[in-house]
C-alpha cells in the first residue's frame, strides 16, 4: 500500500514537473565553455561547465515557451571576456523583450577590486540585486603593459626582435622601457572604445544619462549602500530573499531549471532527421598551430592545430546536407604556416558554401587571418580583432650564461645553422634573412586582407600595420561586416543558405564512438580532424614562449594582456 502510494507520488511529481512553470537559471560563477570540448583532457576539464552555445540556444527558445516565466543569473566569480558578456547581454535583452522576467543577483561586483564588465551584464536584466555586504566595482576601463627589457638586462638577457609594423607592439615588453607613441595611441584607443560601449548600455539598462554614468565610473568602487543610493542597484538581498520574490513573481509553483539543462533537453525531443539540411559550427579556439589541437595535461590552456581545423573544415565542405558553415573563431593567434593552412581550407569552403565567421573575445593577428577569407564576419563591439602584423627574434643568453660560468662552442655547417641559437647575436647577414622574412610574410597578410575584404593595398596598410582594434573600430573600417554574436551568424548562414529559421545546427566534425576509436584511414578522413593531448607543449609557458618568439606557437599573435574583463 505505501510502495503504491510512493508510485503514485513520483508519478504526480514528473507530471508536474512537465507541465508546472518554469524559472530558468543560470551560474555564471564557474564561467562559460566557448564551445565543445577540444581534446580528451579539455573534456575532463569541462564536464561540469556550461556551454556558451547551450545558453543561447536556451535563452532563444524559451521566448516563445510559455511554461518559462522568469529568468535568473547569478554574477560573480570567475570573469568572463567582454566580447562574451556582449554576447550574454544581447540574448538576455531578446529574452526580456519577450515579457518575461529577468533578474541579476550578485554577491558582490568585485570584493576590494573591479568589477565594471560583470556590473555592465548586470545592467541588462530588468531587477538587479546585490548582497549587502558586497560592493559595485564600477571603476572604469585600464590596459597595463609592463616592461621587464630592464630587468632581463641586470641578469645579462638580451631581447633581438623585429616587427612588422609599428603597432606590432607584442616584443615591446622585451624590448622597450616604456611604451612607443604607437603603442600608446593604439591602447588609448581600444580603451576609449570600449568605455563608450559600456557607458552607453549601463545608461540604457539604469535609465541614467551617459554623463551621470561617466560621473558615477569616476566615483567608483562603491558600497552596497552606496550604489543603492546612486541607482547602480535595485536591491539590497541575499539569495534566499532574491528567489523568494521571483517565486512569488512567476508563480508558488514554478520550478528551477539551468538553461543549459534546459536547451539539451529541448534538443534531445527536437532532434533532427539525420538526412535534414542543417547549418555547420566548426570552433577554432586558443593558439594556432601546426599538428592537430590538444593541450599539455601541465596547464596553459588548448591550442588549436591547423591539422585539426582543416578536417573539420573539409568534413562540413562535403557534407552535401551542408548547406553554410559558421566558422566561430576566438583565438589571439600563433603559428603564420597554420593561419594560413586554415585560411586556404576557408576560401576553399566559401567556394561551394556560405562560410559566416562568428568572433568570440579574440579573433586578432593569426585568429584574424583565418577569418579574413569568410563571405560575412560578425564581431561584438568588444571583441578584439585586426592586429594584422607579424614579429620575430629570440632572447640572447650569452652574457647570463658568461656571469653562470657557461661557456658556448658551435660547430656548423652553412654560414646561418646556428643562427636561432639563443646563446649568440644574430649577424648583419641573419638580420636580412630575418628582416625578408618579415616582410613577406606581413607582404602576404596585407595581400589577403585586401583581397578578401575588397580594400585597396593602401588602405589596408593603413589599418595594418599590426594595430589592434576592438570590433566597434573594425565594422567602422571595413575589417567586420556586421557587429553580433553566434546566433546572429547563424541567422545569416540559414538566410544565405535558404533554409528555414529553425534549421538544424551541427557541430563539425561529428564523428560516431566507432569512428574515434578506430582513427582515421587518412588525412582525408574526417576522424583527422580529433584532438590529443600535446606532451610536446609549452604547458604554462605557452604564452610566454609565444611573446619570446620561441617556436612552439609562432609570429602572429597577440599578447596576453590585451584582455578585458
Amino acid at each position: 500500500m505505501d510502495a503504491g502510494k510512493a508510485i503514485i507520488e513520483t508519478v504526480e511529481k514528473l507530471r508536474q514537473r512537465r507541465t508546472a512553470p518554469l524559472i530558468l537559471e543560470l551560474d555564471l560563477t564557474e564561467g562559460l565553455t566557448e564551445g565543445p570540448p577540444a581534446d580528451p583532457l579539455a573534456a575532463v576539464l569541462s564536464m561540469r561547465k556550461t556551454r556558451l552555445a547551450d545558453v543561447l540556444s536556451g535563452l532563444k527558445r524559451a521566448r516563445q515557451d510559455p511554461r518559462v516565466k522568469a529568468l535568473v543569473v547569478k554574477i560573480g566569480g570567475q570573469p568572463l571576456g567582454l566580447a562574451m558578456v556582449q554576447e550574454l547581454r544581447q540574448a538576455v535583452i531578446h529574452f526580456r523583450a519577450s515579457g518575461k522576467l529577468t533578474v541579476a543577483f550578485s554577491e558582490t561586483f568585485g570584493e576590494f577590486g573591479g568589477g565594471t564588465v560583470p556590473y555592465y551584464l548586470a545592467t541588462a536584466f530588468e531587477r538587479l540585486y546585490l548582497q549587502p555586504s558586497g560592493d559595485v566595482g564600477l571603476t572604469g576601463v585600464a590596459l597595463e603593459q609592463r616592461f621587464v627589457k630592464g630587468a632581463l638586462s641586470k641578469l645579462g638577457v638580451g631581447f633581438e626582435a623585429g616587427q612588422r609594423h609599428e603597432y606590432k607592439t607584442a616584443p615591446n615588453m622585451f624590448t622597450q622601457d616604456h611604451m612607443t607613441e604607437p603603442h600608446r595611441e593604439s591602447m588609448a584607443r581600444i580603451v576609449e572604445s570600449v568605455t563608450e560601449g559600456l557607458v552607453a548600455g549601463i545608461a540604457d539598462g539604469r535609465r541614467l544619462d551617459p554623463g551621470k554614468v561617466r560621473e558615477l565610473i569616476d566615483r567608483g568602487p562603491f558600497t552596497a549602500s552606496e550604489a543603492q543610493e546612486a541607482g547602480l542597484v535595485d536591491g539590497l538581498a541575499y539569495r534566499d530573499e532574491v528567489y523568494d520574490e521571483l517565486k512569488r513573481s512567476a508563480g508558488e509553483d514554478a520550478h528551477l531549471l539551468y538553461v543549459s539543462r534546459y536547451a539539451r533537453g529541448a534538443a534531445v525531443r527536437k532532434l533532427p532527421h539525420p538526412m535534414a539540411d542543417a547549418v555547420a559550427l566548426v570552433h577554432a579556439t586558443g593558439m594556432i598551430r601546426t599538428g592537430r589541437s590538444g593541450r599539455s595535461p601541465l596547464g596553459g590552456g588548448g591550442a588549436m592545430g591547423s591539422d585539426t581545423i582543416s578536417a573539420a573544415l573539409r568534413a562540413a565542405r562535403r557534407d552535401d546536407h551542408v548547406k553554410a558553415v559558421v566558422f566561430r573563431v576566438d583565438s589571439p593567434g600563433g603559428s603564420y604556416v597554420a593561419s594560413d593552412t586554415v585560411w586556404r581550407e576557408v576560401t576553399l569552403t566559401r567556394k561551394v558554401k556560405p562560410v559566416i565567421v562568428s568572433m568570440g573575445d579574440l579573433a586578432a593577428s593569426g585568429g584574424y587571418f583565418i577569418a579574413m577569407a569568410a563571405d560575412v564576419i560578425v564581431a561584438q563591439p568588444g571583441t578584439l580583432t585586426g592586429s594584422i602584423g607579424v614579429y620575430g627574434g629570440k632572447p640572447v643568453f650569452s652574457e647570463l650564461l658568461e656571469k653562470a660560468g657557461v661557456s658556448s662552442e658551435l660547430v656548423a655547417e652553412g654560414a646561418n645553422a646556428g643562427m636561432f641559437s639563443t646563446s649568440r647575436s644574430f649577424s648583419p647577414e641573419q638580420w636580412e634573412r630575418i628582416n625578408a622574412w618579415l616582410d613577406r610574410i606581413y607582404d602576404d597578410f596585407v595581400g589577403k586582407v585586401a583581397q578578401s575584404r575588397d580594400l585597396s593595398r593602401e588602405r589596408t596598410h593603413e589599418l595594418a600595420r599590426g594595430r589592434v582594434w576592438t570590433g566597434a573600430d573594425a565594422r567602422a573600417s571595413g575589417l567586420v561586416d556586421e557587429l553580433g554574436g553566434l546566433e546572429d551568424a547563424l541567422a545569416m548562414a540559414r538566410k544565405r543558405a535558404g533554409l528555414a529559421d529553425d534549421a538544424p545546427v551541427r557541430t563539425y566534425p561529428r564523428l560516431n564512438p566507432l569512428e574515434r576509436l578506430r582513427g582515421p584511414d587518412s588525412s582525408e578522413d574526417k576522424s583527422a580532424a580529433l584532438a590529443r593531448i600535446r606532451m610536446d607543449a609549452w604547458g604554462p609557458l605557452a604564452r610566454l614562449s609565444a611573446e619570446l618568439g620561441l617556436p612552439a606557437v609562432g609570429p602572429l599573435i597577440l599578447p596576453g594582456w590585451y584582455t578585458i574583463r
